[in-house]
């Protein structure tokens, strides 16, 4: 029996909408996700995702919350994966690099069709930063 990989994956809020990349390899070539990947041995979560942000939209980010972990055996074709997702604001000039055939903004409410269980994260993500909004606001 095999231990699940760890991946990470960022919810990156930037000029109004979310970054999402095509995805240049399988599994889901072609269709659209959260940049994302997975964890080096020795790198925590958070680098991880900040590096894998870095690569796959060249755009620095600055986390703003854990969205939480999504850990179901089924969620990606190639095996157990269990991923952390974060809520991040994006920094810099959005240009598509390792992975990823092209990078875009989309606005929270009309999302294109996702790969793996993302449009469940992005979900989960508006929700929080819904909250986080509202506390900030009060």
């Amino acid at each position: 029996m095999m231990t699940p990989l760890l991946a990470v994956d960022a919810i990156i809020l930037f000029r109004g909408g979310i970054v999402l990349i095509k995805r240049h390899s399988p599994p889901y070539q072609g269709c659209y996700a959260l940049p994302g990947g997975f964890v080096e041995v020795g790198e925590t979560v958070e680098d991880a995702v900040k590096r894998e942000a870095r690569e796959e939209t060249g755009l620095d980010i600055a986390l703003r919350d854990l969205v939480g972990i999504y850990s179901d055996p089924g969620r990606d074709p190639r095996g157990h994966v269990v991923s952390v997702a974060y809520l991040a604001e994006g920094r810099g000039d959005l240009v598509s690099g390792s992975d990823a055939r092209s990078a875009e903004v989309f606005p929270s409410q009309s999302l294109p069709p996702l790969a793996f269980d993302h449009k469940k994260i992005i979900g989960d993500a508006l929700r929080k930063a819904g909250k986080i909004n509202a506390k900030q606001s009060n």
